[in-house]
This record gives C-alpha cells, sequence and structure tokens, in this order.
C-alpha cells in the first residue's frame, strides 16, 4: 500500500474516533453538570451549609422523632404499596400467560395506560371516584338516602395504597409475564406428574422460577412509590407525609434548605442502593412478550373460566374506573354540559392564577416537544456509546445513566435551586431548567427503548455494509437507523409523555409564566369553588387524552417486547 494512502487513511480513523469520543462526552457531560453537580451540592448543602462543617440538619433528623417517623412511613407505604401490587399483578400475569380469551392483546395493551399516566392526574381521577364528592359517594347516597358519604378514604392509607397498586400495577404484570412466557411449562407438567399440584406447585416450581422477575419488577415498584410525590401530597392531608413532601415543604414554604439537604442525602443514598439492586437483577429478566402465544391455550374447566373471568373484570375495574370518572366528573354539573371545557379555552383577561388553562397547555407542549428533541438525541448518542465502548465500562455506564429514574423529581428540582443559582449556571430563573429536568426523567425510558434493539444488530450485517463501500455514515444511516427506528420512535413518545405529565421537578422551579398542565392542576384543586374544580377537571381530562394518544403510538409503534422497563 502506497505510505501517503496508509497516512491518510490513518488520520481519518483518527478524526472519526475524536468525534465519536467528542460525541460520547456530550450525554456524559450533560448528566453530570445538571445530575451528578445538583447531587453533590445537596450533600454539601447538608453538612457544609455556610462553607464550614454543620451537622446541626443532622442532628435534627435525629433528634425530631417526626423525621424518624416520616422516613418509616415512607418505608412503610412502600413496603405495603409494593407488596399488593405483586400480589395482585402476579396471578393476572399467570393468566394472561397461561391462557388466550377474547380481547387478551388490547387489554395487555391497556393495562400500561396508568404507567405513563401523570400522577397528579391519577390523584384527580381517584378523587373524582372516590373522594368525598365522588361518584361513589354520591351514587350511595343518593340510593341508601344518607347524610352524608359512607366512603371516607381521602387523606388515610387506604387511597393512597389504592393508586399506588393502580399506578404500578402494569410494571409487575409486563415483567412478570414477559418473563413467564419464556419458561417453558414442561418443567410445571413434570411437577404435575409427580404429584404436586395446587399452592405446593406455586411454593415450590412457580415461585422459585418467577423469583428474578419478581424481585426486579418488585424493587422497580418499591423504587416508584418509595418517591411518590404527587399522589401523597394531594391525598396524604396532614397525617401523611413522605420525604419526598417533607423536603418540598421544608425547601419551598420554609426556606429550610439545610434540613431538606439532609432529607434528600439521604433520600438519594436509599434510591441508588435500590437502583444498583435493580440494574443487577435486571439482567437476567428477559422480556418478550410475544411468545406468550406459544404457550397459552383456551381455558377448559369452569374453574379456569371463573378464573379468568374474574382477572378480566378485576383489571377493567381498576384501570378504567377512575379514568371513566374523571370524564363523567368534568362532564357533570346538575346536568351533561361542557361548561368546564368552555372556560378552558375561553379568554379569561381576569383570571386570578398566573396562567389561563390554556397558556399552561401550550407552554407544556412547548417544553415536551424541546424535551423529545434533546431525550432522544443524547439518549441516541449514550446508546450507541454504551455498546461501542466495551463491556467492562459499559456494566458501570449503563446504571449510570439510569441513576435519574432511581432519584426523585423532587430531589433532583431541589438541587437545581441550589447548584444552579451561579454563574456560570445561573439558571435559576431560567425557563431552560424545565426542559433540562424533564430531559433527565424522560432519558433513562429513550435509552431502554433503543439500546435492546442496537445490541441485537449482528456485526455481519454493518461488516457486509462495509465491504460493499459504505462509509461509517451511509451504515449509520441506512443500516443501524432503519433497524432501531421503531425504538426511536418509542423512546421519543416517551419522553413527549414523561414531560407532559412531570410533577415533582416543575413544582419547584417553575415560574409563575411557565406553569405547566399538571402544576395548574394541582393549584387549581387547592382553590375554593366549584369553577375551579370543574376546570382542574376537564383540564386532567385534556391531559389525559394527549397522555392516551401517546401511549396508543407507543403499542402501535413497538413490537410487544422490544425496549425494557
Amino acid at each position: 500500500m502506497d505510505p501517503r494512502l496508509d497516512a491518510s487513511c490513518s488520520a481519518m480513523t483518527l478524526f472519526l474516533r475524536s468525534i465519536r469520543v467528542g460525541l460520547w462526552l456530550i450525554p456524559c457531560a450533560f448528566l453530570t453538570i445538571f445530575f451528578v453537580y445538583p447531587l453533590v451540592s445537596i450533600f454539601a448543602m447538608s453538612v457544609f451549609p455556610d462553607s464550614s462543617l454543620d451537622l446541626s440538619g443532622v442532628e435534627t433528623l435525629i433528634r425530631e422523632s417526626y423525621y424518624r417517623e416520616v422516613i418509616w412511613f415512607t418505608f412503610y407505604q412502600a413496603v405495603l404499596s409494593t407488596f399488593f401490587t405483586v400480589v395482585l399483578a402476579v396471578p393476572a400475569a399467570y393468566v394472561f400467560t397461561r391462557y388466550q380469551f377474547r380481547g387478551k392483546r388490547v387489554l395487555m395493551s391497556l393495562v400500561t395506560l396508568p404507567f405513563v399516566l401523570p400522577t397528579v392526574l391519577v390523584a384527580v381521577a381517584f378523587s373524582a371516584l372516590l373522594g368525598e364528592n365522588g361518584i361513589v359517594n354520591d351514587f350511595l347516597i343518593s340510593i341508601f338516602r344518607l347524610n352524608d358519604a359512607p366512603i371516607q378514604v381521602e387523606d388515610s392509607l387506604a387511597i393512597i395504597l389504592i393508586v399506588h397498586v393502580f399506578y404500578n400495577f402494569s410494571i409487575v404484570f409486563r415483567i412478570v409475564a414477559g418473563y413467564w412466557a419464556n419458561q417453558s411449562p414442561k418443567i410445571e407438567e413434570a411437577a404435575t406428574v409427580l404429584g404436586c399440584s395446587g399452592i405446593k406447585l406455586w411454593l415450590y416450581v412457580r415461585l422459585p422460577i418467577l423469583r428474578p422477575a419478581i424481585l426486579a419488577s418488585a424493587i422497580l415498584t418499591f423504587i416508584f412509590t418509595y418517591t411518590s410525590f404527587g399522589v401523597v401530597l394531594i391525598f396524604g392531608g396532614l397525617r401523611y407525609e413522605t420525604v419526598e413532601v417533607v423536603i418540598y415543604k421544608e425547601a419551598y414554604n420554609y426556606l429550610n434548605l439545610s434540613l431538606a439537604a439532609v432529607l434528600s442525602f439521604v433520600q438519594i443514598g436509599i434510591m441508588l442502593a435500590m437502583m444498583y439492586t435493580y440494574t443487577r437483577l435486571q439482567r437476567n429478566v428477559v422480556m418478550d412478550l410475544q411468545s406468550v402465544q406459544r404457550v397459552a391455550r383456551r381455558p377448559r374447566s369452569i374453574p379456569e373460566r371463573l378464573t379468568v373471568n374474574l382477572t378480566l373484570i378485576f383489571m377493567v375495574i381498576l384501570i378504567f374506573t377512575p379514568l371513566l370518572a374523571l370524564v363523567m366528573r368534568s362532564l357533570w354539573n346538575g346536568a351533561v354540559t361542557f361548561q368546564n371545557y368552555a372556560q378552558i379555552f375561553a379568554p379569561q383577561d381576569n383570571y386570578s392564577l398566573s396562567v389561563t388553562p390554556l397558556e399552561s397547555t401550550l407552554t407544556s407542549v412547548s417544553f415536551a416537544i424541546i424535551t423529545t428533541i434533546v431525550a432522544v438525541t443524547l439518549g441516541l448518542i449514550t446508546c450507541y456509546m454504551i455498546v461501542g465502548i466495551g463491556y467492562k465500562i459499559s456494566r458501570w455506564l449503563d446504571p449510570f445513566f439510569m441513576l435519574p429514574l432511581a432519584t426523585s423529581a423532587v430531589t433532583l428540582g431541589f438541587g437545581f435551586i441550589i447548584a444552579l443559582d451561579e454563574p456560570p449556571l445561573n439558571l435559576r430563573t431560567s425557563w431552560v431548567l424545565i426542559p433540562i429536568a424533564h430531559t433527565l426523567v424522560a432519558m433513562p425510558f429513550v435509552i431502554r427503548s433503543i439500546l435492546p434493539l442496537l445490541r441485537g444488530i449482528p456485526s455481519s450485517v454493518r461488516e457486509s455494509a462495509s465491504v460493499l463501500g459504505a462509509s461509517p455514515l451511509q451504515t449509520l444511516w441506512m443500516v443501524d437507523l432503519p433497524m432501531i427506528s421503531r425504538g426511536i420512535v418509542v423512546g421519543a413518545i416517551f419522553a413527549f409523555t414523561m414531560s407532559m405529565g412531570e410533577f415533582g421537578a416543575s413544582l419547584f422551579i417553575a415560574r409563575p409564566e411557565t406553569t405547566t398542565m399538571p402544576i395548574l392542576i394541582y393549584r387549581l384543586l387547592g382553590r375554593v369553588g366549584a369553577a375551579n374544580y370543574g376546570q382542574a377537571l376537564a383540564l386532567s381530562v385534556l391531559l389525559m387524552s394527549i397522555c392516551a394518544i401517546s401511549f396508543v403510538l407507543i403499542e402501535r409503534t413497538r413490537d410487544l417486547g422490544v425496549g425494557e422497563f
């Protein structure tokens, strides 16, 4: 080979490698600046509030029984929520794995809908269903001619647990069903022949086989319920407060930043430990719901048909009843009316809040579009980095980019307030901070949507394209992108939906002129008057419609089993 040509090829290779490394540094820098740095700032604030060692916040946390009780209740309610979710979801996963019935595919898709709904919206839906003035209480009062509402679940632990089960049911269901579908039914058949049946079959065969999937889904559910904010803020009242709610109140209402930082640091430590455990367990969980069709059969006996029907009734009630109640309440004001929706879009020159519902909708959509573009771009680069950097590094890099999933949005918003208030990162009053926070929340879902598809591209395909004369850019454009396009679309829709419904971080950092839909819904619920409550319901239905349309697009775009939780 001509030495000059060889030198030219070496220079080009070095140049392409430099570009690749430079691109890889972009998501690393983004996560370091807007995630790691705020968390480090929280730690510094917790022990060095005035640039000198000060453990008063830690002492207050240890001395005051109130804060210990908050930490205990947060853990307690998360354990209970996880337990009930697993107990209800695993039998449902069994029915969907083992039996074939009409409407199965549709319901399997719809069961994921609650997961993509904003927490504040879910809280409003259950308030419309089970609240003191909810549909169920109104019905019971009219039927039995009662003076007071017979169901009093507001400001109670019961409603918190019910909403958490509704919200996280799909996590356990999808992970366990996907894992179970890949297990050979011959193991159970052999155990049955040997006389193992009934409860023994569950204890000694099924549950041991499902242990990795159950543990992984349980830990992920625990993470989401431990960091639950909107549900507890709305339904907990003064009696029930989690660490998330106390962090928000200490920092936002009382300006006690030192104590809020200590609580956030405790929260971060617990969540990082749980996420590390989850990522290790998740490697053993393979999800491919397409294989359900190969092991499922139609129910034959009466007990089997009864089991299937009861499961379907339970799931339909769990998924659709609160959402239907939300729609019905928004349309009812003594009679069916669209007055609440008309107030959203009508000009409101004397509107008492900072923005009108229409303005908040446009703001949320704008932020969601920006978040989608940034999250997909950074997520795509991150996926290529994880795949191309080698196993020894990628096994640590993958969990690193999942850390925002284990960090509560409230803690993230609090970290922004502490860290990003001085040049050159004086973004505390900038609207840019909201899309940044939303991108951090959305990126893990983008990565989990794209990464399995990218890993599944055979190396021989790229080698063939190179042999045929395709440059690296041509290979990317003509080979990789078409093969991972589904994952990109799914990740983009996830990012858009997560941004539309993000509540915890936005509540910390939003300015009056950048109020998003979930924040406005929460503020309307806190104001007196039927008109405010009606607008909150109508705005919730509008937000639910946007999320539902996005969800339908996700399910129509992706193959079942593509992507990971």
